[in-house]
């Protein structure tokens, strides 16, 4: 069962800033961390391999900063790390990075299983695994929480829903996108960590890949109209009383006043 997992490198949330003037994200210069819904699906892969055998592959689109992000991978006991790096890539909106994965997908050639998180945390915009599906015209599922069984040409998974889950079974090889309710992620072992530095990281460039950058990078269909921070949460309302029941007959009214019951 060779897998391989999606993962992308994601900037410290709390150190973003948004520059008004130049209607820009200003992204803070460290190194980053591994996107945590992406940590799930390589934790979810890591125990796929333990029952199954194979191998797991990660692959990212990123600089060579996002080098630190993959060996992190590699030290929880990833077997292979792929970094598709070129300025041809930088700029790109979510759909070109999804046609940047299908195409290092293609070149790796031999895969039964793509995994990735659900969303990345800075974008949250949960579009690429699905889109690499569409490139690739491969099964997929959306949203799982548990894989109910797999083998060497079919997977059952519990795919979320608002109601609850749908059983869903998908032929291989498929892309799954995975929630934090599936699993929780192990911690990279000192020998990990030791292992992780020694290991090669494979790089191919958009000539490698055999894109012209016609539809990527600074050529992607998404134009950004305006930048600006989230608004700041309304000051609460505290609900006071002589008795809990007077306070929650007080939250009742509350609640239907606004439609909200």
């Amino acid at each position: 069962m060779n897998i391989v997992v999606l993962v992308k490198q994601v900037p410290e949330i709390a150190l973003i800033k948004v520059d008004r003037a130049a209607n820009q994200v200003v992204l803070p210069q460290g190194p980053g961390t591994v996107n945590p819904f992406d940590e799930y699906a390589v934790e979810e892969a890591l125990r796929i391999k333990e029952n199954h055998g194979g191998k797991v592959t990660v692959m990212s689109v990123g600089s060579e900063r996002t080098e630190s992000a993959l060996r992190a991978c590699l030290a929880l006991g990833v077997d292979d790390a792929c970094l598709l790096c070129d300025e041809k890539f930088d700029g790109s909106d979510q759909q070109a990075v999804a046609r940047i994965l299908a195409a290092g997908l293609k070149k790796l050639g031999e895969y039964d299983l793509v995994l990735a998180g659900k969303q990345a945390i800075d974008s949250d915009s949960a579009q690429v695994p699905a889109a690499v599906a569409a490139n690739l015209d491969l099964p997929q599922s959306m949203f799982v929480k548990k894989f109910e069984s797999i083998s060497g040409s079919t997977a059952t998974v519990h795919r979320t829903t608002e109601d609850g889950f749908d059983v869903v079974e998908l032929t291989l090889p498929a892309v799954v996108s995975v929630v934090k309710e599936i699993n929780e992620p192990r911690l990279p072992s000192l020998k990990g960590k030791m292992t992780a530095k020694k290991k090669e990281i494979v790089r191919w460039n958009a000539a490698d890949l055999e894109l012209d950058g016609s539809d990527i990078g600074a050529n992607s269909k998404t134009r950004v109209i305006k930048v600006s921070p989230p608004p700041p949460r309304p000051k609460g309302e505290m609900i006071e009383g002589e008795t809990p029941e007077e306070i929650a007959a007080k939250l009742f009214d509350k609640l239907r006043e606004n439609q909200i019951i």
